[in-house]
């Protein structure tokens, strides 16, 4: 007589996952009284991040105003509202912004806190991961953006004669510097995303480093599109510390593709 034995395949973190199996299961409302409870929080962050930078703004709109300054010294220069609200609703949006950012510590991490439980240990060491290479990068990036912009903004008002005057709608001028300062700390988030790629088995290191001539001309094309071409050392202040920064995956990925490899079994 032949004994057939059922073997059942499980998933990690699926149904029948013993790791999973026995944890407690939060019925609908406890997740809407969760998302209440962070949401909240993150909305108080938010209130006291825009009154703060709210009171702000006027440094703010120093740090704006430095290079329009520095052409008026030779022609006549200046920002401008177009309407009796548009100083203040610019210090609204100067508000708005800034408090999504002096408050993105907060919501970021109530929104980790939220979705955590139902990641399993491996998402949570990739979503932790990601957080911690993405945030210094996405930050680094908005600095050098603010480092670069008031070159753009004499390099493209240079091609006006002396004897024109350039006038700056103010709304118009803050989103040229914000889209500026937020597209060269996305650019330098790129590598986080090879490194996580990676680390997932999706791209290997071989790849990134066959790759590498491509990635080269299109952060040389990125950083022709956010500065002006003729200005060099614009261009060359977001370009560098990006090729250095792929450079830097590649290494990361290397080093975990190697230490893969050994952990495998030979056969």
């Amino acid at each position: 007589m032949t004994t057939t034995t059922a073997t059942t395949i499980v998933a990690p973190g699926g149904a029948g996952d013993p790791a999973t199996r026995d944890l407690p299961r939060m019925p609908l409302s406890g997740h809407l009284r969760e998302a209440r409870k962070r949401i909240t929080r993150s909305a108080l962050a938010f209130a006291v991040a825009a009154v703060v930078a709210y009171l702000l703004s006027d440094a703010v709109l120093d740090v704006l105003r430095a290079p329009v300054t520095d052409i008026a010294e030779t022609r006549d220069a200046s920002i401008n509202y177009d309407s009796i609200t548009g100083a203040f609703d610019l210090k609204l949006k100067i508000a708005l912004y800034g408090g999504i950012v002096l408050s993105s510590p907060v919501w970021i991490h109530q929104l980790v806190a939220y979705v955590s439980p139902a990641l399993t240990r491996r998402e949570k060491k990739y979503t932790y991961g990601f957080l911690a290479g993405v945030l210094p990068l996405f930050t680094a990036g908005c600095a050098v953006g603010v480092l670069i912009f008031p070159r753009m903004v004499e390099l493209l008002t240079g091609f006006a004669s002396d004897d024109d005057s350039t006038l700056l709608q103010a709304s118009y001028y803050f989103d040229f510097v914000l889209k500026l300062v937020l597209a060269a700390g996305v650019a330098f988030t790129l590598p986080a995303f090879l490194v996580v790629l990676n680390a997932m088995g999706v791209l290997s290191a071989k790849t990134i480093a066959h790759s590498w001539r491509g990635a080269v001309i299109g952060i040389i094309v990125f950083s022709a599109l956010v500065t002006p071409a003729a200005d060099l050392m614009s261009m060359f202040l977001i370009a560098v510390p990006m090729v250095v920064l792929y450079l830097v995956a590649l290494a990361v990925a290397w080093l975990h593709d190697r230490r893969k490899r050994r952990s495998e079994p030979t056969c």
